[in-house]
């Protein structure tokens, strides 16, 4: 079997994710609806393969599709490189502190200048360019074209700093394949990118990656800090630099070992209608308003490239347990360097699309403890981003599982006096209670769902076994009771 230190793009990750027996290759579907509908089927099992489209119709073989890249413990744990067999409690137990550690070696990996890659194997210049000359899928029903961009990774630099940021964001092929619409959030690091660009020059430089070793969706899709370019963080991730190329149009450097890049310029005055879309909240989201298009001034690709597809939906859905878990290393990694003392656990849930409801467990050392957490939680630059509902527990219960969390809100949450909400804090244009129009505010609530600091001695005790026993019964009938604890 291949080693994770080969894993070098997507072919090297899915030839190994094939070894491992984690891929299924679907032949014959449409790009109209078939290949989201069956994508929408796969995350609904309880450990989805990755799922790899092949011969879709109108198209030659070859020209594939790959789905749910990152769906399950084993495959996420292969792409952040922790482990080839990992299942969910022993990826969270082994992500424990690396956010940071990747935040502070990153500086030690900068990106690798070369000539050339394999990305260079095809050049297509405007006006030849056509984004239809691949298998764009429509996602879902009722979106409002084809999206390309949805595992994407979309280069910007700080035209300031010229450091480099790679954001995941939705993109809809515009004018019959010679454009493409970029749905950034404005309250993102490449929307303020595009901001200064504008601001300076008129104009802003853009390249996309379509196809690439999933570890670039993993750091285009989550929070990076402020003047930390997301290639660095990949090449801490991987212990090695990421070789780039520099584009022809416009300089930036893409990945040299992607399937696709785009290149080209946005404006502030060129702009398509875009959507719906069906987005990460399990809702359509956008209606039909006009977001900024770049006129695609080069393709770059290999022979027959591979799109990573990651589209959203209602959860779960291809990228939410990927967020789910960054998303819980990485806060629980900001709220011990914060310096909150007692932190046993984080998870960011699933069905809020790893953003909406966080929980948080803590050993309570003093009056105001559970509050601390709640409040500093929801409003770290890695969890504030929409999110709605912190929930703090007791470090007895685990904040992995809904059930035992709404357990404890039920029996350990007085409504009028341990749920406290914040106003005009930073929310989404896909939040679907926001009306059209209104600025993405949201509310949130921090729910105290700890025992109360003055009643721990004698709040009453929990009716459930201890672990020992747990573990001996088991043990005892593992045939019955389902294996070792």
């Amino acid at each position: 079997m291949g080693s994770l230190e080969d894993v070098n793009d997507l072919r090297d990750w899915l030839g190994l994710a094939q070894e491992m027996g984690e891929v299924r290759t679907l032949s014959g579907a449409h790009w109209d609806k078939e290949i989201g509908a069956a994508s929408e089927v796969n995350y609904r099992l309880p450990s989805p393969p990755a799922l790899l489209f092949d011969a879709i119709e109108g198209y030659a073989p070859g020209q594939r599709v790959l789905t749910a890249s990152m769906a399950n413990a084993r495959r996420l744990g292969m792409t952040l490189r922790l482990g080839t067999d990992l299942d969910d409690r022993g990826l969270v137990e082994a992500l424990r502190t690396r956010p940071g550690e990747w935040v502070d070696s990153a500086h030690k990996y900068p990106a690798q200048e070369v000539d050339s890659g394999p990305v260079c194997e095809n050049v297509v210049r405007a006006p030849d360019a056509d984004l239809l000359a691949f298998p764009v899928p429509k996602w879902h029903e009722a979106d409002g074209g084809r999206y390309i961009g949805t595992g994407c990774a979309v280069f910007t630099t700080d035209p300031d700093t010229g450091v480099l940021n790679a954001g995941a964001y939705r993109m809809q092929v515009q004018n019959g394949g010679r454009a493409a619409s970029i749905n950034m959030e404005a309250g993102k690091h490449g929307a303020a990118h595009v901001r200064a660009w504008f601001a300076r020059e008129g104009r802003a430089p853009v390249t996309v990656s379509l196809g690439h070793d999933p570890l670039l969706l993993v750091v285009a899709g989550t929070e990076v800090p402020t003047g930390l370019s997301e290639l660095e963080y990949a090449g801490a991730v991987r212990r090695r630099p990421v070789e780039v190329v520099r584009g022809e149009v416009t300089g930036l450097p893409v990945p040299a070992y992607s399937e696709i890049v785009l290149e080209g310029w946005l404006y502030p005055d060129r702009k398509e209608p875009e959507g719906p879309f069906g987005e990460w909240t399990g809702y359509y989201s956008g209606g039909v308003e006009p977001v900024l298009t770049m006129d695609v001034e080069r393709i770059y690709h290999r022979d027959d490239p591979i799109q990573l597809g990651a589209p959203p939906g209602k959860p779960p859905h291809d990228y939410s347990y990927m967020r789910s878990v960054m998303k819980s290393a990485m806060i629980q990694d900001a709220l011990v360097r914060a310096g909150l003392p007692g932190v046993e656990g984080v998870w960011a849930h699933e069905v809020g699309g790893g953003r909406q409801l966080l929980a948080v467990a803590i050993k309570q050392s003093y009056a105001g403890h559970a509050r601390q957490a709640g409040y500093l939680t929801s409003q770290l630059p890695s969890a504030a981003y929409m999110n709605k509902f912190v929930i703090v527990v007791d470090a007895d219960v685990d904040p992995r599982s809904l059930n035992d969390v709404m357990w404890a809100v039920c029996t350990r949450t007085d409504p009028a006096e341990d749920i406290e909400t914040m106003r005009q804090t930073w929310g989404s244009r896909v939040d679907p209670l926001r009306a059209p129009g209104l600025p993405p505010f949201n509310t949130r609530a921090v729910i105290d769902a700890c025992r109360p600091w003055t009643r721990l001695a004698d709040f009453p005790r929990v009716a459930e076994s201890g672990r020992e026993l747990l573990d001996h019964v088991v043990r005892r009938w593992p045939d019955v009771l389902g294996g070792s604890r």
